[in-house]
Formats: C-alpha cells, sequence, structure tokens
C-alpha cells in the first residue's frame, strides 16, 4: 500500500461495513406522480406542443409521457432517439428532457461539499450511484483517491454493449498513474438491476488487485450498481 494512505485497509473497510449483499443507494424514492396529478414543474414543455390530433397543453404532455413509461424513473431511462419517436416530443424537447433528468441525477449524486471523504463503499455508492444507474448499458468506472482517502477525479475505462464492458487493466492503471491517484475504487453497472457479481465481475475484479499490487496502486473495492442496490466485492470476500 502507498505510505501514508489513511484509507482503512481493505479488511478494516470490509469489516466495518459489512451489511447485506442488496443494498438500498438512498431512501426509497417517492412514488411517481399520479396521472391526474398536474405536472407542473415540466416547464421545459412551455406552452405544450401541437400533434396531428390537435393541440397538447405542458400538462397533457407530461402526464402522456408517465402514462406511457409507467414513472419517471422508466421515463429517465429512454434514450434520445425512443424519446423522439414519442407524439409531440420533437428533437428540441427530447433534449431538454434528457438534460433535465441529467441536472437531476448531478444534483442527486453531490454531497453537501467538494470533498468526499471514503471510508467505506456506501460513500462511493451515493456519489456514484446516481450517474450509473439508469444508463441501459454496462459502463466501468475507476475513482481515484488520494493519499487522504478522498475522492479526487474518476475515469470512464469502457462502455460495453448490452451484458458487459470490456476492461483493461493497463488502461485503469495509466490513467490511475496520470492522476497520481493513490488507491482506487472501481465501479460497474448491472443495467438488469441485479445487483450479484457474475464470475466475469470476480476474474476481473482479481485481476486488477493484483495489477494494482504491482504498480503500487492498490484497489481497494469494486462496486456493482444495480437500480438503487448496491454490492461491494471487498465486503463479500470476493477480492
Amino acid at each position: 500500500m502507498t505510505p501514508g494512505l489513511r484509507l482503512p485497509s481493505r479488511r478494516v473497510y470490509s469489516q466495518t461495513h459489512r451489511r447485506s449483499h442488496a443494498q438500498p443507494l438512498l431512501p426509497p424514492a417517492a412514488p411517481p406522480l399520479a396521472n391526474h396529478v398536474p405536472i407542473r414543474e415540466w416547464l421545459i414543455f412551455g406552452n405544450g406542443t401541437r400533434t396531428r390530433e390537435g393541440s397538447l397543453s405542458a400538462v397533457q404532455l407530461g402526464q402522456a409521457l408517465v402514462r406511457t413509461y409507467g414513472s419517471l424513473g422508466k421515463l429517465s431511462r429512454r434514450d434520445l432517439r425512443e424519446l423522439k419517436r414519442v407524439t409531440g416530443i420533437g428533437p428540441a424537447k427530447a433534449v431538454q428532457l434528457m438534460a433535465a433528468f441529467e441536472i437531476g441525477r448531478r444534483v442527486e449524486a453531490e454531497g453537501p461539499g467538494e470533498r468526499v471523504q471514503v471510508t467505506g463503499p456506501a460513500d462511493v455508492a451515493r456519489v456514484y450511484g446516481p450517474r450509473l444507474r439508469d444508463l441501459p448499458r454496462e459502463g466501468f468506472v475507476t475513482v481515484f483517491l488520494n493519499t487522504a482517502g478522498v475522492i479526487a477525479g474518476d475515469a470512464t475505462i469502457s462502455e460495453g454493449g448490452l451484458a458487459a464492458s470490456i476492461v483493461e487493466p493497463r488502461a485503469v492503471f495509466r490513467k490511475a498513474i496520470l492522476e497520481n491517484a493513490a488507491a482506487l475504487v472501481c465501479l460497474h453497472n448491472h443495467p438488469s438491476g441485479n445487483p450479484e457479481p457474475s464470475r466475469e465481475d470476480v476474474r476481473v475484479t482479481k485481476q486488477l488487485v493484483e495489477a494494482g499490487k504491482l504498480m503500487g496502486v492498490p484497489v481497494h473495492d469494486h462496486l456493482i450498481i444495480a437500480g438503487r442496490q448496491w454490492t461491494s466485492l471487498a465486503e463479500r470476500g470476493l477480492m
């Protein structure tokens, strides 16, 4: 381990924060707005829109979207191409809608201050869970920690298909060395919503841990983000 690193060891990190394998990222979300409730906060729709069937007010358009997708959470996971196919949603409104959801994710991910001290997996999940949980494809992210165990930055290493992402250790540690990281925490999402690590997840994690020992940049944990749940491979003893 890098001299001077004050982050707890993997053993302490695991035992201090041991919980069940599927842990909520955040308190349960508020129930989706009922169809009959005016969605007044959807100001991005302005005065509404015109369709072949007639005019739709902003409230009617918002209600129609919630009816179509079931909830705001499900709506937030749609991509630009799909949103543009919805009656009344053109390219401009689709971009505005995606931007509004992205702002919401970033606000949710922000803590009370800029410095985030990592003492366990929950600290990392709180910051990065909102960014990863709605992605339609797997993405692999590394979080850089300084010698005080404070998050100093991050990097997206790969973005995969619907089932798996490709992770190369040299890409992970090249970025870590360039950022002068003292330690790493890795994360990736499971679009399926299943927080259980696969055999491939465990294999890649062990490979990264061994590479970290050689490079002098320890990997403290690998988190799987699955919806509002997360799993720590360190806590599960899989590193």
